[in-house]
C-alpha cells in the first residue's frame, strides 16, 4: 500500500476520532439533561427555563475527563484490563517475537511499538496507543508458543498496519468510551432504584408531572440503548478495518502465506481468551470471546460481530496467494521465453 494511502487513512481516522468524541459528549449531555428534568432541577414553566442544570454540567465534565483520559492513558487502561506486562527477551521464543516486531517496524518505516505479553494460552494479539510514538503491540503466550516465525510475521504485520494508519487511536478511544457509557448507564439505573427520579419536586401541576414522567421514560430508554449502540459502533468500526489490515500485512511481509497460515492455525483452535471482554474484543486480530465464531454470514451475524467471518478473510488471502503465484509463474514463463529466444 502506498504511503499516501496510509496518510489518507490517518486523516480519515483523525476525523472519525473527533466525531466519536463529539458524539460521546453529546450523548452524555443528553442523558444529563434528561436527568435534570427528571429530578426537577430544571423545568419549563410558562415558556421559560427555570433552574440550574447541575447533572448536565456534571455529565459533560465527566465526559470531558473521560475523553482526555482515553486519549492520554487509554493504552495503559487497556493493557491493565487484560493483565498484560512488558515483553522481555527472557526466552528464545520471546526474543524471536521482539525481532519480528523490529523487522515489521522497519518494513513499515515506523518507530518500534512497545512489546507486551498476555499470559494466556489462546493465540491472539492486538495493537493500541494514540500515535506512532506511543504505540503498543501485545501478543498472548499462546501465540508465542504455537506460531512459527513466518506466522508471527503475518500477525505482527497485521497489527503494524493498525498502528500505521492510526486505527489504534480510534479503536482505543472506543474501548474506553464504551466503558464510560456502561458506567453512566449503570449510574442511571442505580439512581432510579434508590428513588432519584422525582425525588425533588418543583411543580405540583398534572401537566408538569406528565412531562416529568415522559422525560424519565426517555432517560431510562436512552440509558438502556446507549451501551448497546456503543457496542454496535465498536463492532462496525472494527469490521471495516480488518480486511485492510490483512492486505497491509501482506505488503509488509511480502508473503501472503504468512498471515494465511496464522489465521488457518487460529481457526482450528477452540480456545477463547480467559480475559476476553466485550469492551476490548474489537482490538484483537480475531474475536477473543468464548462461543463467538467469526464464520457466520448474513446481515445479523455481521451486525453483532466485531470481525469479518474468519473463513472469508482466509479465502481473500488464498486469492492473494493464488494471484501472487500466477504472477510469479507468468514472470518465470516470460523469463524462460526471453532466454530461449
Amino acid at each position: 500500500m502506498a504511503s499516501s494511502n496510509f496518510r489518507g487513512l490517518e486523516a480519515t481516522n483523525r476525523r472519525e476520532t473527533a466525531v466519536l468524541v463529539v458524539a460521546f459528549m453529546l450523548l452524555f449531555g443528553a442523558i444529563g439533561l434528561g436527568l435534570d428534568f427528571a429530578a426537577r432541577d430544571i423545568a419549563i414553566i410558562d415558556g421559560h427555563l427555570i433552574g440550574f442544570p447541575v447533572l448536565t454540567i456534571a455529565a459533560l465534565v465527566f465526559a470531558g475527563i473521560q475523553s482526555i483520559v482515553s486519549y492520554y492513558s487509554g493504552a495503559s487502561l487497556v493493557l491493565l484490563s487484560v493483565h498484560a506486562r512488558p515483553l522481555t527477551p527472557d526466552t528464545p521464543k520471546h526474543q524471536m517475537v521482539l525481532d519480528v516486531i523490529n523487522e515489521m517496524a522497519t518494513a513499515a518505516r515506523m518507530p518500534v511499538p512497545k512489546p507486551y505479553l498476555m499470559d494466556d494460552p489462546s493465540p491472539n494479539a492486538f495493537a493500541t496507543g494514540r500515535d506512532l510514538a506511543h504505540s503498543v503491540i501485545c501478543v498472548t503466550q499462546g501465540l508465542v508458543d504455537q506460531m512459527d516465525r513466518e506466522e508471527l510475521q503475518g500477525v505482527i504485520g497485521h497489527e503494524m498496519s493498525h498502528v500505521a494508519d492510526y486505527d489504534i487511536r480510534t479503536m482505543m478511544m472506543i474501548a474506553v468510551m464504551v466503558g464510560g457509557i456502561a458506567m453512566l448507564s449503570d449510574f442511571v439505573y442505580r439512581w432510579m432504584f434508590f428513588g432519584g427520579f422525582g425525588a425533588r419536586g418543583r411543580s405540583s401541576s398534572d401537566r408538569d408531572n406528565q412531562a416529568a414522567v415522559l422525560i424519565t421514560v426517555a432517560v431510562i430508554v436512552l440509558a438502556a440503548v446507549a451501551p448497546i449502540f456503543s457496542q454496535l459502533l465498536a463492532m462496525a468500526v472494527s469490521r471495516q478495518r480488518e480486511y485492510l489490515a490483512d492486505a497491509s500485512s501482506v505488503e509488509f511481509t511480502r508473503n501472503p502465506r504468512a498471515l494465511l497460515r496464522a489465521l488457518e492455525h487460529i481457526a482450528k483452535i477452540e480456545s477463547p481468551l480467559k480475559r476476553g471482554t466485550a469492551g476490548t474484543a474489537h482490538l484483537f486480530i480475531v474475536n477473543p470471546r468464548e462461543g463467538i465464531r467469526e464464520d457466520s454470514e448474513g446481515f445479523f451475524a455481521n451486525l453483532f460481530s466485531t470481525h469479518p467471518p474468519l473463513g472469508r478473510r482466509i479465502a481473500r488471502l488464498q486469492a492473494l496467494l493464488g494471484a501472487a503465484g500466477a504472477t510469479t509463474l507468468g514472470a518465470q514463463a516470460g523469463a524462460d521465453t526471453s532466454a530461449g529466444s
